[in-house]
């Protein structure tokens, strides 16, 4: 028995932004909302308690990563992924496709799936759309995502529209290896940069019919501007009445912008990867903590942040230990990273709620363009 379902509780009048309600096995998840990507069943440098403290609602974790190390069955053995890592909220698994199609010489595809070689031993292993369905179902996973090639950019329109259909034939076979354990699948979009092949891919996808549906192929290497305008056509074309994931994406100002275009579920390595290169977020834009200006400085990074680092330390200690090669530096840049990408979300959500999604949008520029002056 399928335990998802969606509620969209109001929307913007001014924009396409969305606010929902997803239900889940493992819990319920405010939307828009932000997935911390926990890949090898750890968000880097985060205690899981630290997660849920922050305002944390879903993480993601990776097929492909998982499946070579330690691999899927030890995992069920041990209790499923949320017992292993020690998260008792939603889970959402990236099917692997990515990560495979990343690999460049060091994979094959073929009708059937992919055969390709391990990055972290060189071992030869094989996904098809009903092992890497497998593999997510038997880690745990609350939200599967369906086996897809995703298209770089830029590329060839013949391989764009081969590829489009393989993974609109793979899709198919997801849906019938699904087996109904109360988790959720979603169907991801492709078709590259094109209108016409994104649309093809989007009805395609709604006949075979999901619980969500993603834009995937996005955050590939494309201009913003591009990347806006495929979700501008893409979003417009699926269910009202699902979940809309643009995956992989972004800054925020790129999670202003997708909500102000309908979606309604992100998520991105840039808040943990940038904190690990002393890159932090804030109110009025980037900064590089690294930088020798704030050896002295005694503020917190963003004045305006009430997460535990801003509350309780300096720029200039901050500065100290990412430059002393410090573990606690990544700890601590990694939780005000996220403490922003989720209170930020969480503001999105308010002003929806309120009607005043555009406003919201207005200050959020309006501040970056006053620290630059």
């Amino acid at each position: 028995m399928n335990e998802f379902r969606f509620e969209l509780l109001a929307e913007d009048a001014g924009t396409a932004a969305r606010r929902g309600r997803m239900h889940t096995r493992r819990g319920v998840i405010e939307t828009p909302v932000f997935m911390p990507v926990g890949t090898q069943a750890t968000v880097k440098g985060m205690l899981p308690e630290a997660l849920a403290d922050i305002g944390a609602q879903i993480i993601l974790g990776n097929t492909y990563h998982l499946f070579l190390r330690p691999g899927h069955e030890l995992v069920e053995r041990l209790g499923g992924l949320h017992r292993f890592m020690n998260w008792s909220g939603p889970i959402l698994t990236d099917s692997g496709g990515f990560q495979v199609f990343s690999l460049g010489e060091l994979r094959k595809i073929d009708e059937d799936g992919v055969t390709f070689q391990s990055h972290i031993d060189g071992s030869r292993h094989r996904l098809t759309p009903e092992s890497s369905i497998e593999v997510q179902q038997r880690l745990g996973a609350d939200i599967v995502m369906a086996f897809d090639e995703c298209i770089p950019w830029p590329a060839e329109r013949r391989y764009v529209d081969e590829s489009t259909a393989r993974s609109g034939r793979w899709a198919r076979r997801c849906r019938q290896a699904h087996r109904p354990d109360g988790s959720a699948l979603f169907g991801i979009v492709q078709g590259g940069m094109d209108p016409a092949l994104r649309r093809r891919s989007a009805e395609e996808l709604i006949e075979i019919g999901f619980d969500g549906y993603a834009l995937g192929g996005l955050s590939v290497g494309e201009e913003t501007e591009r990347m806006y305008e495929v979700m501008s056509r893409s979003l417009p074309l699926l269910p009202k009445d699902r979940p809309r994931y643009v995956m992989g994406v972004g800054t925020p100002e790129n999670l202003i912008e997708g909500i102000a275009r309908g979606t309604d579920m992100f998520d991105c390595v840039m808040p943990t990867r940038n904190a690990r290169n002393g890159v932090l977020f804030t109110s009025f834009g980037r900064i590089s903590i690294k930088q020798a200006r704030y050896r002295d400085d005694d503020s917190p990074i963003d004045p305006a942040c009430d997460c535990y680092v801003c509350r309780h330390y300096s720029r200039a200690y901050l500065r100290h230990l990412f430059q002393a090669n410090e573990i606690l530096s990544s700890v601590l840049n990694t939780h005000h990273n996220l403490h922003y990408y989720l209170h930020l979300m969480a503001k999105a959500r308010r002003a929806i709620e309120e009607g005043r999604f555009e406003a919201f949008r207005r200050e959020f520029y309006q501040r970056r363009e006053q620290a630059k002056s």
